[in-house]
């Protein structure tokens, strides 16, 4: 496999930097290609607008999708953005690492999406879900929670996690990729949260990562998280009264 891992952590001594390393090394043992791109380390630009843009399409009005699409056809995009479109066509699998922040992914991850998953490019009115320009592709998150699992079930306190990953997972799939069950690690304390003695939240961690590392061993044989398509949806965008997912539990 060619796999990309977008990292997302400002600390590189963190969990979430730990189970990047241990990625790196059990798929580059098994014989795997592997990029990092390290968004804090390497110093991404999260925030899109018109300074971004040394030309404009048109300099009295910002209107992002027109100027993506205009410099994406134009090979004019900024160096930063252009490298990460070119590592992900580069991929066949794609890992997110990064950690739940406010019940969502951290700024910098969103930011990289507005400005990487560029109109035009990645996607556009008729190249999007299943016909996505990156279909053929597969991508997994593993993320990190700090509270314990009972907590993110659909009556726990920190909300049901099927419900908090729906966005990530919509938006990955809407350039085309599949998407694989996430790698969820709960549990992951700090800033004077505790849920379990010392010796036990370390033994915990250690053991997450060798869940980590025997999965990653066998992405190639996952089957992806089922998604609904074109020939799924009439003309007004809506699951057809005769799809089976009308149905689902």
């Amino acid at each position: 496999m060619k796999v990309l891992i977008v990292h997302c952590h400002p600390e590189p001594k963190s969990f979430n930097a730990a189970l990047t390393d241990t990625a790196i090394e059990t798929l580059e043992h098994a014989g795997h290609e592997v990029l990092v791109s390290d968004l804090y380390a390497e110093k991404f630009e999260p925030v899109e607008g018109p300074g971004r843009y040394a030309t404009r399409r048109e300099p009295s009005y910002f209107q992002a999708l027109d100027e993506q699409r205009w410099h994406y056809e134009g090979d004019a995009l900024a160096a930063d953005v252009s490298r990460e479109i070119a590592r992900l066509k580069w991929a066949k699998t794609v890992i997110f690492q990064l950690p739940l922040w406010w019940h969502g992914v951290p700024a910098m991850l969103k930011g990289w999406f507005d400005r990487v998953f560029v109109y035009g490019g990645l996607y556009t009115g008729s190249r999007r879900f299943d016909r996505g320009p990156l279909s053929g592709r597969r991508a997994l998150c593993s993320v990190t929670t700090g509270a314990p699992e009972a907590t993110f079930g659909p009556l726990g306190r920190s909300g049901d996690i099927a419900t908090l990953m729906w966005p990530l997972h919509c938006s990955l799939y809407y350039v085309g990729l599949s998407v694989l069950v996430p790698q969820l690690t709960y549990g992951v304390q700090g800033g004077g949260l505790s849920y379990q003695q010392e010796a036990g939240f370390r033994a915990h961690l250690e053991k997450e990562k060798m869940r980590w590392a025997t999965r990653v061993q066998t992405l190639s044989e996952e089957r992806p998280i089922p998604m609904s398509g074109w020939a799924d949806w009439d003309e007004a965008g809506v699951l057809k009264n005769d799809h089976p997912l009308r149905f689902r539990i």
